[in-house]
């Protein structure tokens, strides 16, 4: 692992589409996969309206949630495996069945959601600087870096996952406060969005798939020492330390 930053692809090859950058992507899951990693479940990216505006777009993005990247509640994410690492908090789906596009809706998301929990995901491109473009982050797996979901399951019908508030703080700090509704209007649209998405390559969600349905928060930068924690009304809390 070398860990290095890179120049972004579009730099060399600036007429790099974004169905050529989910062709990379799908490149670089299936050498994860030869290497013998698991993928947990997709992920959703630049969920607000914020994030789509800045990068000029119309709908979110995805990728995926390999279990290399698990860090347990509570645990250590190590510095050293990192290059400039942020995180955000997230509210997670389970699904309880296969979810197939096009014209999913998120009533039918909820109604195929076995459990919710609480997340954060830490974000990490391999760019210089952070800057690249659309069909960069796409080839760089929408930035997956690590994940932390929070121990406690909660069946979504027993609350309004919309209204949801969320708070994420670091050594004792809020940092960032938000509710949930600011992933596309409710976290379970944006499930939708991706079973549609998915839909137009043949492909589907499956049951028992793990999804991160996109920053409810915005994301903060980490430095060793960090302890880092995140509360969600009604789900609970989730947490790590960083370490060198």
């Amino acid at each position: 692992m070398e860990r290095r930053e890179v120049v972004r692809i579009t730099a060399d090859y600036p007429d790099l589409s974004v169905e050529d950058a989910y062709q990379v992507q799908k490149e670089l899951v299936a050498i994860k996969r030869q290497q013998g990693h698991r993928i947990i479940g997709p992920k959703m990216g630049l969920t607000s309206q914020a994030k789509m505006k800045q990068m000029n777009v119309d709908e979110p993005i995805y990728g995926y949630i390999f279990d290399y990247m698990l860090v347990p509640d509570g645990g250590t994410v190590k510095m050293q495996e990192l290059i400039h690492p942020k995180v955000e908090a997230e509210i997670a789906f389970i699904l309880g069945r296969d979810l197939e596009g096009p014209g999913m809706t998120g009533a039918q998301v909820l109604a195929a959601t076995e459990y919710v929990m609480p997340a954060l995901e830490i974000i990490d491109s391999r760019y210089e600087n952070f800057r690249f473009t659309l069909p960069d982050v796409i080839a760089d797996n929408a930035s997956s870096s690590r994940v932390v979901f929070g121990s406690r399951l909660t069946r979504p019908h027993h609350l309004e996952l919309d209204l949801v508030g969320v708070t994420l703080s670091i050594n004792g700090e809020i940092k960032d406060l938000a509710a949930s509704a600011a992933v596309v209007g409710h976290p379970a649209n944006s499930v939708a969005m991706l079973a549609n998405m998915l839909a137009r390559k043949g492909e589907k969600l499956k049951a028992g798939d793990i999804i991160l349905t996109g920053g409810v928060t915005g994301a903060v930068m980490l430095a060793v020492g960090d302890t880092v924690s995140a509360k969600f009304d009604g789900l609970g809390e989730v947490g790590f330390q960083v370490t060198e």
